[in-house]
């Protein structure tokens, strides 16, 4: 299995919006769009992702585009996420992904925020070197509450 990043292609879109339209994978990101399957809403928040600094990639295996790994936020706040389709979890696709894109952004420190009961999430960012940092609470779309985060920070 060859996992790679590459810049995102305009054909990559349709890919990531039935990505994040899966309802399972909504539930277990939880920290979504508030309206995911508004594809007007998808595009703008694409269009203005690409137009900023953010440093975002297509996670391809063996060819083909299993979603998508980004640093944003402004210089002293940056952020990693991803989104990898539900049919490729739990064979360290994302793990792999975050790495390869952690030693292409050297920047540090980076953070990241993950649903507290989301425990391959967690244990993707440990495994890449984040640290549980702090906890939180906030309103997650997907599932229409309010939730326990964790926030995680890669030092370096």
């Amino acid at each position: 299995m060859e996992i790679a990043l590459r810049a995102v292609h305009n054909s990559d879109l349709p890919v990531f919006f039935r990505q994040t339209n899966d309802p399972e994978s909504l539930s277990m990101a939880a920290f979504t769009a508030k309206e995911p399957t508004d594809r007007d809403a998808f595009d703008a928040h694409w269009k203005r992702n690409r137009a900023s600094s953010a440093v975002i990639r297509t996670v391809l295996v063996d060819g083909d585009v299993v979603g998508s790994a980004s640093v944003y936020g402004p210089p002293d706040e940056r952020e990693v996420t991803y989104w990898i389709d539900r049919a490729y979890w739990g064979r360290g696709i994302a793990t792999a992904a975050l790495r390869a894109l952690l030693a292409a952004v050297p920047e540090r420190p980076l953070y990241a925020r993950a649903a507290a009961d989301n425990a391959g999430s967690v244990r993707v960012l440990e495994k890449c070197g984040f640290v549980v940092t702090g906890r939180d609470r906030g309103f997650a779309n997907a599932r229409g509450e309010e939730i326990d985060e964790v926030v995680l920070t890669l030092r370096g």
